[in-house]
């Protein structure tokens, strides 16, 4: 199973990777949870100071953009 994290503060395009992160993972056809993660400290903990960002078991995969689906199945696979 598949932990995908979405850093962000709730902003539109935290949203939007979320959604993309969601489809990606759904035409992979994995298991797979999504886990929002929205506190600050929790976010820079990551090392990461720009969102949204996309962490995929634990590893940061990208931040400060939305990618497209075909990017972000890449990321989950990868």
């Amino acid at each position: 199973m598949y932990k995908i994290e979405v850093l962000g503060t709730g902003c539109a395009k935290c949203s939007k990777l979320e959604e993309t992160a969601r489809k990606a993972a759904d035409e992979l056809g994995v298991e797979y949870e999504v886990v929002k993660v929205k506190d600050i400290n929790d976010i820079m903990n990551y090392g990461v100071m720009i969102t949204p960002a996309l962490v995929v078991n634990g590893v940061v995969k990208v931040a400060g953009k939305v990618p497209a689906v075909d990017e972000v199945k890449k990321m989950i696979q990868g």
